[in-house]
């Protein structure tokens, strides 16, 4: 009888079997999103903010926007408020919360109605400016989708931006506030928001059109609705083109009216939403947060609709 060696010479029955080595791969974390405080100081003094980083941002250039609160308001609570942070991570874009200190307004408020916070390269528009593009510097930002918007004072602060920065922004979100250079004082602020700017033609225009979406209360007595009309005009000026009006409904049976405008090329260059029944808060936001009227359309969603329809030039 043949052993099975001689059968087989050359395997080894008794050898234990070879098992091909595995790498050990250590796991790869999972991704997760930030929402932390960062301060950025310049020629125009320093201000805190708060960023939102998406859990599926991981190096590539994505949209940043910059939120401006409301008076008394805090980046935590127009954040809830807005929902902000829940968009940018289904659709992934950074949000900035830059935070108005009371040391530089009792209520917290954006200082619009200052002839020194009005112009390019000072006051709070050079404070603003300067966080936005330390954003861009520290992180992937495409630097062509940039976009700033605000509830009331950080609504004309928003309109401010949008006129100064023409460079920097590709797009402006202006909620219940008021148009840039509606007020050089405080006495001209109150008097602005009871029954909008004195003279429509003194406001200050974009030397180009910095595409605007504007949203307004029907029912605003803190901000007159004629000033969200102002807002609008300011931002598209004599753009030479056509209008549409359509009229709808949300959801929670809150009526509105939407106008659209285009350029003379028919490119869509704002919209202007005039809510029925809303007073001064900030359309389809949280009951969680301050200054919301959760029953209308939901303005944060329409803002970024917009906003992604347009990049920078240059």
């Amino acid at each position: 009888m043949l052993f099975p060696q001689m059968l087989f010479p050359f395997v080894d029955l008794f050898a234990a079997p070879r098992v091909p080595a595995i790498a050990l791969v250590p796991p790869v974390p999972e991704a997760t999103s930030s929402f932390e405080y960062h301060t950025v100081r310049s020629a125009g003094g320093s201000r805190r903010f708060r960023l939102y980083v998406p859990a599926g941002h991981r190096g590539q250039p994505v949209p940043l926007l910059v939120m401006l609160h409301g008076c008394t308001q805090s980046p935590e609570d127009f954040a809830t408020g807005t929902g902000m942070n829940d968009l940018a991570e289904a659709q992934t874009f950074l949000v900035a919360y830059p935070e108005q200190p009371k040391s530089a307004n009792p209520n917290k408020c954006w200082n619009w109605f200052n002839a020194g916070d009005q112009g390019r390269d000072a006051g709070e528009p050079q404070l603003i400016a300067d966080l936005t593009r330390q954003i861009v510097f520290d992180h992937a930002v495409d630097p062509s989708r940039i976009y700033v918007a605000g509830l009331s004072a950080g609504g004309a602060a928003a309109a401010i931006m949008g006129a100064t920065y023409p460079d920097l922004y590709a797009a402006v979100g202006i909620h219940s506030g008021l148009a840039c250079g509606a007020a050089r004082d405080i006495p001209g602020a109150f008097s602005a928001m009871r029954h909008g700017a004195p003279a429509a033609p003194t406001l200050a225009r974009n030397e180009r059109i910095v595409p605007t979406i504007v949203f307004h209360g029907g029912r605003d007595t803190t901000v007159n609705p004629v000033n969200g009309d102002q807002a609008s005009e300011q931002a598209f000026g004599a753009a030479g083109g056509r209008t549409d009006i359509s009229r709808g409904c949300s959801a929670h049976g809150v009526a509105f009216t939407r106008t659209v405008r285009y350029d003379a090329r028919d490119h869509s260059i704002g919209e202007h939403w005039v809510l029925e029944g809303i007073g001064h808060a900030w359309s389809g936001g949280s009951v969680d947060g301050s200054f919301t009227a959760p029953s209308g359309p939901d303005a944060s969603a329409e803002f970024m609709r917009f906003f992604l329809q347009h990049r920078r030039p240059g």
